[in-house]
């Protein structure tokens, strides 16, 4: 990609018609888009590494048109998995939400599994892709963690970017990744080295207490940036979900397959007893709710009765998504995608559920580059001071000679 890239007029429209919200809870910022009619148990969907609440903004628009409630949130500063925990309890207490179903990719799906873990009673159900049961492995990798709150944000954008495939995609895959690389531009040091960090704290999911019939896994057959290893672990682990595979779609699915994607989760929250509203639907309003604004999901479903699930088997949607194919026939690489040419129209911050680079890096940043780099940007306004100091002092002094 060359130039300037242009936001796709769907994510236009988005922005038009869903409006982003912005809550402060405690010392944590969060930011999310809540859209659907208020009556349903809502679909909580949490982004990647580099992901933002903008990135699922294809399952908003189509899930919410037939009657779904679907949040997507911003990941907050958060820096350990306890900390995670507790800042995502209370969001779901400050919007009024109790019993949710989640949907995480990458990062985001470790993160889902780790709530559930350790808040069993809110969790009806999962559906994860492209996302691994424990991080011992990226911590291995990324034997400079320790200074990662420390890292100037152009190297580590350089480092998540690394993570994502290179080479000839077809048109939507590689749509989904100019849109991942915008989407990088807007997230600040805090946000990546706090994700990075999350993902190098060695931790692991436990046993769940939810059914294994409640939850769909949905990964992708080409390639990912997730280890095929990590991914099998998963499969192995919740043995008894539904599989739901798509031939094609990269890194990012929900962006280049959205139809198929849509689809799955559509199934998924029919078969664990999520009963859409689309006679609400002409009733949402500008802030993203319909109906009764006074209803809430707690008294919709009762805590102590879970879905119900229906025992079908769960098969792979055989549609293709049928947009229409980019004009353009240029190839997409990394190598022509600097951070300094990949320009957004974008209103605010996007999304890219960047799934994690570390097994698969095509260069390493070593530690002794990090620390080269940090020295550095930490001496070089040092010597320009100095040598500024040094040339007005000499000036002073054959002013007076």
């Amino acid at each position: 990609m060359k130039g300037v890239f242009s936001a796709p007029g769907d994510f236009v429209h988005f922005k038009s018609q869903v409006p982003l919200h912005k809550i402060p809870i405690g010392t944590k910022q969060w930011r999310y888009y809540d859209f659907g009619p208020k009556v349903v148990p809502p679909l909580i969907c949490l982004p990647g590494t580099a992901g933002t609440a903008e990135v699922y903004y294809k399952q908003i628009m189509a899930l919410s048109m037939k009657g779904y409630r679907v949040i997507s949130v911003d990941i907050p500063h958060v820096w350990n998995h306890h900390e995670w925990i507790q800042a995502f309890e209370k969001f779901l207490d400050a919007i009024d939400v109790h019993h949710i179903h989640l949907y995480g990719t990458s990062l985001g799906g470790f993160l889902a599994q780790l709530f559930a873990q350790h808040r069993p009673r809110r969790v009806r159900s999962l559906v994860l892709s492209n996302t691994f049961l424990d991080t011992h492995s990226f911590a291995a990798a990324m034997p400079w963690a320790p200074i990662v709150s420390w890292t100037p944000s152009f190297l580590l954008k350089r480092y998540v970017l690394t993570g994502i495939h290179d080479g000839p995609h077809e048109p939507f895959i590689a749509d989904s990744v100019d849109f991942v690389v915008c989407q990088v531009e807007t997230l600040s040091r805090e946000d990546l080295a706090s994700r990075l960090t999350l993902t190098a704290d060695a931790a692991s999911v436990g046993n769940l207490l939810l059914s294994d019939s409640h939850i769909t896994i949905m990964d992708t057959n080409d390639y990912c940036a997730t280890p095929r290893q990590l991914k099998d672990q998963l499969s192995e682990r919740y043995s008894g979900a539904r599989q739901a595979y798509m031939k094609t779609g990269g890194d990012f699915p929900f962006l280049s397959r959205p139809d198929e994607v849509n689809l799955h989760l559509q199934l998924h929250l029919r078969r664990v007893g999520v009963e859409a509203r689309p006679d609400l639907v002409r009733g949402i309003s500008r802030d993203g709710s319909g109906g009764d604004p006074s209803e809430s999901n707690d008294r919709k479903e009762d805590s102590d009765n879970p879905p119900q699930d229906d025992g079908g088997n769960f098969e792979s949607p055989s549609t293709e998504s049928q947009l229409p194919a980019p004009e353009s026939s240029e190839p997409h690489s990394l190598n022509e995608l600097p951070l300094s040419t990949a320009k957004c129209c974008f209103a605010g911050q996007g999304d890219a559920v960047i799934l994690l680079p570390f097994p698969l890096l095509r260069e390493q940043i070593t530690v002794s580059e990090i620390l080269l780099q940090l020295t550095l940007v930490t001496l070089v306004p040092l010597l320009v001071g100095w040598l500024y100091i040094t040339s007005k002092h000499c000036w002073k002094s054959r002013q007076l000679m």
